[in-house]
């Protein structure tokens, strides 16, 4: 049950991240799980373990590395988009 509550928390990680960069997250549902693994563990390497925790993240860090993340897949999807054309 513990890595199901993981997966969700990551989704609800990288959903609150494409909301606060304003952008959506490449990839729907799975990209957000992955956004917000990964920008957890960005946002814990920059920023420490501080804040609440749920699910083993540390929430605030999690969530500002998550964005930092967004906005920079969204810089690099728009830029790959313009070569296309």
């Amino acid at each position: 049950m513990s890595f199901i509550w993981t997966l969700i928390i990551g989704g609800i990680i990288g959903w609150l991240a494409g909301l606060i960069v304003g952008r959506d997250v490449p990839g729907g549902i799975i990209g957000n799980i992955i956004a917000g693994f990964v920008g957890a563990w960005l946002g814990t390497m920059v920023l420490g373990n501080w804040g609440p925790h749920v699910a083993n993240f540390a929430i605030i860090p999690a969530i500002i590395g998550a964005a930092v993340l967004a906005l920079l897949l969204s810089f690099i999807m728009r830029a790959f988009r313009k070569a296309d054309k």
